[in-house]
């Protein structure tokens, strides 16, 4: 049997759906971060980790001192969230304008200026290889990645077409110290911790 396009559409849309409203249900009574990527529902069991929160701190802050007053470098709820492509994430730190937040439900993609995200410990491939992959099919115009178990990171910009889909042109890789840009902002990443083994 074959299904039509606008029909497997509204399957994928229903599985979409059923997957949100389950993530949604258990957010706040299952420790760790969930989100919805192509292949389905990703639970991060992160403990809160001294390291990484005390890095998407400094972040933030860092960040505000340089933004005008109207951006903000978000931490916490609500998600980002593009239906169409069956995707909900939650950046560590979400770049945007304060008035984009004046909302009811999920960000737009299209209104965050850059998706921040200090790699998890526990998996590090939802940073390094789904997230480099989700946030250009959302629109996120730049993703920074810091990684505390090496004391690096990178930022992704320039989305452009591939055969795989939208994907980052433009990477530039840097080592705790630096300055790094994030979008229109550059910010030191001197004194950042590092996960202890």
């Amino acid at each position: 049997m074959t299904i039509a396009p606008d029909n497997a559409q509204q399957g994928a849309s229903h599985i979409y759906r059923a997957m949100r409203d389950l993530v949604q249900s258990i957010d706040d009574t299952i420790p760790g971060k969930f989100e919805i990527t192509k292949e389905g529902i990703v639970h991060d069991m992160m403990s809160p980790i001294g390291p990484h929160e005390l890095t998407v701190l400094r972040l933030r802050k860092r960040l505000e001192k340089v933004m005008p007053e109207e951006i903000v470098a978000h931490t916490g709820e609500p998600d980002v969230e593009t239906e169409s492509e069956g995707i909900m994430r939650r950046p560590d730190v979400m770049v945007i304008a304060e008035a984009d937040m004046e909302i009811e439900g999920t960000f737009d993609p299209r209104t965050i200026h850059a998706a921040v995200e200090v790699v998890s410990r526990s998996n590090p491939d939802n940073d390094w290889v789904t997230k480099m992959r989700d946030y250009p099919l959302m629109g996120i115009p730049v993703y920074a990645i810091f990684d505390p178990r090496t004391g690096t990171g990178t930022v992704l910009t320039d989305i452009h077409a591939t055969p795989d889909g939208p994907r980052y042109a433009t990477r530039k890789d840097f080592v705790y110290s630096e300055d790094v840009t994030i979008a229109d902002w550059t910010i030191s990443t001197g004194n950042l911790p590092l996960y202890r083994e």
